[in-house]
């Protein structure tokens, strides 16, 4: 019988019984498994009967323990209960509890520590409470932990680093406070895993209060502490406050910089995050990674493939394929044609198109610039096992307005993800056919998909668009029951869908139950709503409180706010809301902004005004904005500019009939009867649409 085979199981009778018989060459066996200073000690301390003494065992487990050499370690076990050290001695105990905790042997370790009529001390429980830890055993880590008759500074760490790591940021920054509360002093580690907590919740006080623990402890110049002191401001951004911490540490690691630069990077300073970059002592992947996502997050594509080349040169080692797939990405939204297939070619040249998420990656951007054929071809070449390259070709066809043939690769997906019903229904959302995205969505509840926030913000826009009040309640409903998180983007479709389908009461209950933590876009949906219904001193009256709650406007917030003060003819307002946009906030205006402007400053008389406006614009003004000024011009009796507007609109469209008649209006309101006679005998003439007319009840 193998001696090895019988110490499998060490705290056994059999192994015991095996034990007390084993020939003298055994020690010599587990001496050429060890290192040359162990083999030393035991040639230099054996007792009778050719054991070790408890201080040689200590320091073999613990070599062992180190190299996660479980076999070995075992045969020391069996040493030590021949020995009778594994009852006698408290150290060569805890060595056998360390050794079993390193090499994630729980049960081992509980069989050790649970032996009756044995001593323990802080080092056994804490010996067992790391082996729950590290087992991702929380609610027994929380037993032990609870049930500790002394709990020390390893004990606490311990404790809050896997609650730390495993999800539970909120209960490690707790049972911190019940640290402090008893007296216990934290050490750098204590401080540093904490910091992380902290900045998983947001909690810019917590870390604040930290910081200032540190210092008193003497313990912020550590640079794991000060590295989570940089982490922690940014991500509660707190940029300047980062800075501070930043420069404050007398010694940084190369982590340190990547924070720091991380930091500069998810705050759109990208100015500072380069200056920063340029001063890293020794840059590496992350380093140069993310300031290529610095330069990505503003838009900045030619900044970000210029450090790419720098990595390459600098580095000699290829990218990740994280890192290619963001690249690539970036130049689906910008429409970087060339850009995109070089990187595509550097893909297949490294190996990196076997990812999957890689292989989708590059149909969604032939999809994004419109090379569809390229698109289908990818899609062809790569694996179709699995669903993201069917949902990144599905979401290319429709951006490319193939309605018909997206849904017919809809259809013949093998496994449909809420991905694919939630593409295919904002695919028919955006090209005007809603209804058949409600029906789609009827499809997916009878096929038991769950939806999710994306889904359903979709079909809450075609029932804005063409469903009915009631429908729109039972989404609600359904958000409701089945506990679905109201996201920012989610109130906001059902604050549009109430407004829309004319319950502007419904819409204002549920902007009041988000609007002390929502962002931007359900504000924007109550401005445009309110605006929509002719409610604009309301609607400016929650732009204001907006601006009180240091929410930042954007673009879709001014058409909102431009719109109420054409409703209510606030021609002042409305020309200093305009000019805010670019001098206060940054934001170009679009022509949906033009189009309000001009269409505020017409209804109002001010049509010279108007006429400058759209000469100023740096780009051509449709037919909505022709629209307006030539039936301003009518109500105003301004024929000249009339005439001009008309002009401006037949040259964009030669067949519209509407303009023509109110141009033969304008000249009748100015007894100019030939020029009537003339664009009334032009409009015989000619082929001109005329829009029917219809009504409907919702």
């Amino acid at each position: 019988m193998r001696w090895s085979s019988c110490l499998m199981i060490t705290t056994r009778g059999s192994a015991t019984r095996a034990i007390s018989s084993f020939p003298s060459r055994f020690l010599s066996s587990i001496l050429s498994s060890t290192d040359a200073v162990n083999r030393r000690v035991f040639s230099s301390s054996q007792q009778e009967e050719g054991f070790p003494d408890s201080l040689s065992l200590v320091a073999a487990l613990k070599s062992f323990a180190e190299s996660l050499n479980l076999s070995a370690g075992q045969e020391l076990h069996g040493l030590a209960l021949k020995s009778g050290h594994d009852r006698s001695n408290l150290f060569v105990r805890n060595a056998l509890l360390n050794l079993y905790a390193k090499c994630s042997r729980l049960d081992s370790v509980l069989r050790i520590f649970s032996s009756p009529n044995t001593e323990r001390d802080s080092a056994s429980w804490n010996i067992v409470l790391a082996s729950y830890v590290r087992s991702d055993r929380l609610p027994g880590a929380r037993r032990i932990f609870d049930e500790m008759p002394h709990r020390d500074t390893v004990s606490f760490t311990t404790m809050i680093m896997g609650l730390a790591r495993n999800g539970h940021p909120d209960e490690a920054v707790a049972v911190f406070r019940d640290m402090i509360a008893g007296g216990v002093r934290p050490n750098e580690v204590t401080l540093a895993t904490v910091l992380s907590a902290c900045s998983h919740l947001r909690a810019s006080r917590g870390g604040s209060m930290i910081h200032a623990a540190s210092v008193k402890l003497g313990l912020v110049d550590f640079v794991l502490v000060g590295t989570n002191l940089v982490h922690v401001y940014a991500s509660c951004s707190r940029i300047d406050d980062s800075r501070s911490a930043f420069d404050a540490l007398p010694e940084k690691n190369t982590i340190t910089w990547n924070v720091m630069l991380n930091g500069y990077a998810k705050a759109g300073q990208v100015g500072h995050a380069k200056d920063l970059f340029e001063r890293i002592p020794a840059k590496d992947l992350v380093s140069w990674s993310t300031m290529i996502d610095a330069f990505l997050r503003v838009q900045r594509l030619q900044e970000a493939l210029r450090i790419y080349r720098g990595m390459l040169q600098d580095l000699g080692e290829r990218p990740n394929e994280v890192l290619m797939v963001d690249l690539v990405s970036a130049c689906g939204r910008c429409s970087a044609v060339q850009e995109g297939q070089q990187l595509h070619a550097a893909i297949t040249k490294m190996g990196l198109d076997c990812h999957t998420f890689v292989q989708s990656t590059l149909i969604h951007f032939y999809g994004a610039v419109g090379l569809v054929d390229l698109a289908c071809l990818q899609f062809q070449a790569g694996c179709k096992s699995h669903v993201s390259s069917w949902n990144a070709l599905l979401a290319g066809l429709l951006r490319n307005n193939m309605v018909e043939a997206a849904a017919e690769l809809f259809d013949n997906i093998p496994e449909r993800d809420v991905v694919s019903w939630s593409t295919m229904i904002a695919g028919y959302v955006h090209n005007g056919s809603s209804l058949l995205a409600l029906q789609l969505f009827q499809d997916m509840q009878n096929k038991g998909c769950e939806p999710n926030d994306i889904t359903l913000v979709n079909v809450l826009s075609a029932v804005a668009d063409s469903g009915t009040l009631d429908y729109g309640k039972w989404i609600h409903d359904l958000i409701t029951i089945r506990r679905i998180p109201l996201t920012n983007n989610l109130s906001a479709g059902l604050i549009d869908m109430y407004a829309k389908r004319g319950s502007i009461g419904n819409a204002l209950n549920m902007f009041d139950t988000v609007k002390d933590s929502a962002s931007v876009s359900p504000w924007n949906a109550i401005i445009c709503g309110l605006a929509m219904h002719g409610h604009a001193d309301m609607s400016l009256e929650v732009f204001m409180d907006m601006q009180r709650r240091s929410i930042t406007p954007n673009s879709i917030t001014f058409i909102g706010v431009l719109s109420a003060c054409c409703h209510n003819g606030l021609v002042d307002t409305g020309r200093r809301y305009f000019e805010s946009m670019r001098r206060e906030y940054s934001i170009e205006p679009t022509i949906k902004h033009y189009g309000c402007m001009v269409d505020l400053l017409a209804r109002a008389g001010c049509l010279e005004e108007a006429e400058r406006v759209i000469e100023r614009m740096p780009m051509e003004a449709d037919v909505m904005i022709w629209g307006s000024m030539l039936a301003s011009a009518r109500t105003h009796g301004k024929v000249e500019i009339g005439e001009r507007a008309a002009e401006s609109l037949a040259r964009l469209e030669p067949s519209h009939g509407a303009a023509r008649i109110l141009l033969s209006n304008i000249y009748a309101d100015a007894g100019r009867w030939s020029d009537v006679f003339t664009v009334r005998r032009a409009m015989q003439s000619g082929r001109l649409d005329k829009t029917p007319g219809w009504s409907g009840i919702l």
